[in-house]
């Protein structure tokens, strides 16, 4: 499993909680299954979910990248995310992204003049616009999966696992010395993609699959179109 970091990030929706299910609940057969066909079982697994909630953290090339999202499966997303340090938050509904970012987001981005007039203020910008359709991928759950599991080397069954107190099954790519743990009981949704390559580590998790996720325009939006950017 390798991607750019923010790819990952982004698509952390290889990183999932499973919750409910304890340690003597009966086994879903991951574990005796080859790794593909665990990756397929979690692919389908969480490109069937109606909304999870997604966190974690990357460094590459010594910068760190966070983010907090709840996403709603073809709907949106909303959270914050902070790309070297620089925290934005963001609501996306369909097409349609809002950002709010701290001054010094601002500042690093489009320079101290439109910090200041952007102050505390929500912008409104297009996903089918060239340089914000990074974006695009958090209202699908199924398509930021394929951005993180498109390439990855040899992969390995590990068997059964513990992971923050629940069991998984762990699939190792034995290339890239990354892991990704799926749940080992109920439905196989991944819980955590773990990544430790020379040039970027981390973990992302997800977690309150299917919970309501409520999606709402912030009011006196501007729309970036309306300033020539």
């Amino acid at each position: 499993m390798r991607a750019s970091p923010l790819a990952l990030l982004l698509t952390a929706v290889l990183i999932a909680g499973c919750g409910g299910h304890g340690k003597s609940a009966k086994s879903n057969g991951e574990a005796s299954k080859p790794p593909g066909r665990v990756l397929a079982d979690a692919r389908a697994a969480a490109s069937s979910a109606s909304s999870v909630h997604v966190s974690g953290r990357i460094v590459a090339g010594g910068t760190p990248i966070t983010l907090d999202l709840d996403i709603a499966n073809g709907k949106g997303a909303k959270g914050s995310m902070a790309p070297g340090g620089l925290q934005f938050d963001l609501v996306q509904i369909g097409d349609a992204a809002y950002i709010r970012g701290t001054d010094a987001f601002w500042q690093h981005y489009a320079g101290a003049g439109i910090a200041q007039l952007l102050h505390s203020r929500w912008v409104k910008v297009s996903t089918s616009e060239p340089r914000f359709r990074i974006l695009a991928p958090l209202t699908s759950i199924s398509l930021l999966f394929d951005k993180v599991a498109a390439s990855h080397g040899k992969l390995t069954n590990e068997g059964t696992k513990s992971y923050e107190g629940q069991q998984v099954v762990e699939i190792r790519d034995t290339s890239h010395q990354n892991r990704l743990y799926v749940a080992a009981t109920g439905k196989p949704f991944p819980m955590a993609i773990v990544v430790g390559e020379k040039s970027q580590s981390g973990t992302v998790t997800l977690g309150s699959w299917n919970k309501s996720v409520s999606l709402t325009a912030p009011k006196g939006a501007i729309d970036i179109s309306k300033l020539g950017g």
